[in-house]
């Protein structure tokens, strides 16, 4: 019966952040290997959830384990953290003859060296194990996919849905396409066609919206010859030679992958205005916050969103807020500010501090915040996600403090992870029902567990590693009219 290697690099590398992002900052996610570390994530919504989902079914395959590695997104990966995984991987792949491999990958890998590093890490592995033994993949749908890929693989499948709550079944797809290869199936045809853009995903949500009517289109496709219809909106803030939008078109005959593939491109291009979005300021957006229904209201800053890359250290929308002297309960999500959770830990609940507040990291999108605040809570950061996205999945924040500001509530954390998930704010003993204003530093992958819980999500325009304006941003590999 088969026996499968699995192997696993998740990371979406800003080009713009700041700082890259090191070793440590996987080990504090995820870095590990073997059968212990496949249980960790038995029965999650995640990718090797789904790949142990996949081998309980088939009680005669058995799967090695190699190095699985996540961080949150960040600045470029550090050379030294890619070369340790590619290290220990290829040692494995180099040790013993598998019968396929199954990759789980985001697509937007960005290291200090290689703008392609997804690109040349199966290229790499396909070196080592040869042309026949089976390779197929799953993708984050922010991928800056390489048109290459294609030939390298024996199949592959991304994500469909936008917030991301359908990780695992993108994985079931990928190991799918793996069985079928080796069952001794016809080889799968792979395309990947792409179109000359670089699209702001604002409007790429799948509920509804422009990427939601090519979504569509796949699946409508997605029948005989065609094994599998993917496409992708890309991530606009990795600075990669293969940036922008693209579609992926697994089939038993390659014309009908190019054709479909095609088609599919010409159909997110087709929508490029749609997918334009203009956005107020943070005073604005405030004001028009407050101004919704009674209930929770999200105000939301994307540029600095940690899910983008961002550094959770920009101090406007937080400034803003401060300033605005609130008269409504309000939540300030989050800062990444180490130094203030040891000031918190040190001086003890109650205690009362001036904070300097964002801007820890770098002053090149504003100055730090200077006020006055009481610690209300401290915790070990731990808690598991309640999903739909990554639902089941364990998080750890490292110690984290919550700091209250006259109506507002700040947290602070030692490790930068996303706020998307309502277990976070249980976590800092926040009723959201009791909320009037939710400030969080994040996008659309908030709305998967908040759209319903609020009456309206405003986001706004402000200084970040991920700021709207693509046109002010240095890029070196991504061609100007593409912006």
């Amino acid at each position: 019966m088969p026996h499968i290697a699995v192997a696993r690099l998740w990371f979406e590398g800003n080009s713009f952040t700041p700082v890259p992002t090191p070793r440590s900052a996987f080990e504090s996610r995820e870095w590990g290997s073997g059968p212990a570390h496949l249980a960790r994530y038995a029965g999650t919504a995640t990718e090797l959830g789904a790949v142990g989902a996949f081998l309980a079914a088939r009680p005669g395959w058995q799967a090695t384990v190699l190095p699985c590695i996540a961080a949150q997104p960040g600045g470029p990966m550090a050379d030294d953290a890619l070369r340790a995984w590619r290290t220990e991987v290829e040692a494995a792949l180099k040790a013993q003859r598998f019968d396929g491999v199954y990759l789980s990958l985001h697509g937007a890998c960005v290291s200090e060296s290689d703008p392609e590093a997804d690109a040349t890490t199966i290229a790499r592995i396909r070196s080592i194990v040869g042309r026949d033994v089976p390779i197929t993949a799953s993708f984050d749908f922010h991928a800056n996919m390489a048109p290459e890929i294609a030939g390298e693989l024996d199949g592959a499948s991304a994500y469909r849905t936008y917030p991301h709550i359908d990780m695992d079944a993108a994985a079931m797809r990928a190991l799918a396409l793996l069985e079928r290869a080796l069952s001794g199936a016809p080889r799968a045809q792979g395309h990947i066609a792409k179109r000359p853009m670089v699209l702001h995903s604002f409007h790429m949500r799948h509920e509804a919206g422009p990427m939601a009517e090519v979504w569509a289109e796949a699946a409508a496709a997605e029948r005989a010859p065609v094994l599998d219809a993917s496409i992708f909106g890309g991530f606009a803030w990795g600075d990669s030679p293969y940036a922008g939008p693209a579609a992926m078109v697994w089939a038993e005959d390659a014309g009908a992958a190019r054709d479909l593939a095609e088609r599919l491109a010409d159909a997110i291009a087709s929508r490029r205005a749609r997918f334009g979005v203009t956005l107020p300021g943070p005073a604005t957006a405030l004001r028009q916050a407050l101004a919704a229904p009674p209930g929770l209201v999200a105000l939301l800053d994307p540029a600095d969103n940690p899910l983008s890359g961002g550094i959770a250290d920009t101090p406007e929308m937080l400034r803003v807020l401060v300033a605005a002297q609130l008269d409504v309960p309000a939540v300030f999500a989050f800062l990444h500010d180490p130094a203030s959770v040891a000031a918190a830990q040190e001086a003890g609940l109650g205690a009362t501090l001036t904070r300097h507040l964002g801007a820890t990291i770098t002053e090149a999108f504003g100055r730090p915040v200077i006020t006055d605040v009481v610690v209300e809570r401290l915790t070990d950061g731990r808690f598991v996600n309640e999903g739909p996205m990554e639902r089941g999945a364990p998080v750890d924040l490292g110690p984290t403090c919550v700091l209250r500001a006259g109506s507002l509530r700040i947290i602070c954390t030692t490790l930068k992870e996303s706020a998307v998930d309502p277990a976070f704010f249980a976590l800092h003993g926040i009723d959201l029902a009791a909320t009037r204003l939710l400030a969080n530093k994040g996008k659309n992958h908030f709305r998967a567990a908040f759209r319903d819980r609020c009456v309206a999500i405003v986001e706004c325009d402000a200084p970040g590693p991920a700021a709207l304006d693509l046109a002010a941003l240095p890029f070196r590999h991504v061609p100007a009219d593409w912006r």
